[in-house]
């Protein structure tokens, strides 16, 4: 049988949807934890996004004119975003996903992307194999957790819905902390009108794009993402990420009722800067 990589298109998203669906599932009934991807209607939504955004690459597998798998490629910032990779249950363990984890590494040489950052789940054995066999370095731990809003506004640090005239201090904050902005994706939530920001002394001092899986957050210090974090209305899909190494703030989420989910890690190829402050990455990074 023939395997075949080609770019993706929004025809593909009700095929690739239901593969992404079934195979998250999959995995997560093998070892006892809840999918990631609730419905297959949610697994379609996710791909059509992905496949009709401007900021993402997108790869489709065929094996005989069959689509096994797809994967994307986060482009809206300098450093890149890998995910969702899913493979067709029914060939999975036969190299299609590592051809097309190769595909976007490819890609991301040939854009001359300085970074390629991924979560990986910390249940699923096989693919932390892979990618650390394709290069990937293993950076951190991180808690998803999710529970009930905290809603509760902490003194001296305001939180507010963002606008457009936060962009350039929101990007401000993530250099400070990551040593590279995440521009694009700031861009979109505020389009979306997700996007929060904290301020202290009428300064932006942090934001999310939401409080959510696919969504991230960045603070100069743990209490400006603990004020993010209890304002937030709802907590997004399986929960927010919260880095194992922040124990304040990981400690301060389990306190106010939040629990753990899973573990996941964060995996990097390329430039990495241990983060000065705090954070919450997303689900790509």
């Amino acid at each position: 049988m023939t395997l075949t990589l080609r770019p993706g298109t929004a025809d593909d998203a009700a095929e690739c949807g239901r593969i992404c669906y079934e195979a998250f599932s999959g995995i997560a009934e093998e070892h006892a934890f809840p999918p990631d991807i609730p419905s297959p209607e949610v697994g379609v939504a996710l791909i059509e996004g992905a496949l009709t955004h401007p900021g993402f690459y997108g790869v489709v597998a065929e094996l005989d004119g069959r689509i096994v798998g797809s994967n994307f490629l986060d482009e809206r910032s300098a450093v890149v975003g890998v995910g969702p990779v899913t493979v067709d249950p029914a060939t999975q363990n036969s190299g299609v996903g590592r051809r097309l984890m190769r595909d976007v590494m490819d890609r991301a040489a040939e854009r001359g992307a300085p970074g390629i950052r991924l979560l990986q789940t910390g249940y699923h054995n096989r693919s932390f194999s892979l990618y650390v066999g394709l290069g990937f370095v293993h950076r951190a731990t991180m808690a998803c957790v999710q529970g009930p809003p905290i809603r509760r506004a902490m003194p001296g640090y305001p939180v507010r819905e963002a606008t457009d005239a936060d962009l350039g201090p929101c990007n401000d904050v993530c250099r400070q902390v990551h040593g590279v902005d995440r521009g694009g994706e700031v861009a979109d939530a505020l389009k979306q009108g997700t996007a929060l920001v904290v301020e202290r002394e009428g300064r932006v001092t942090g934001y999310a794009t939401d409080l959510a899986f696919f969504a991230h957050a960045v603070g100069e210090t743990t209490p400006d993402l603990q004020a993010l974090i209890a304002a937030a209305p709802q907590f997004g899909g399986p929960g927010i990420l919260v880095p194992t190494e922040d124990s304040a703030l990981l400690k301060w989420c389990l306190s106010n009722g939040l629990k753990v989910v899973q573990l996941m890690s964060l995996m990097t190829i390329g430039l990495y800067n241990r983060p000065d402050g705090a954070y919450l990455p997303s689900i790509l990074y």
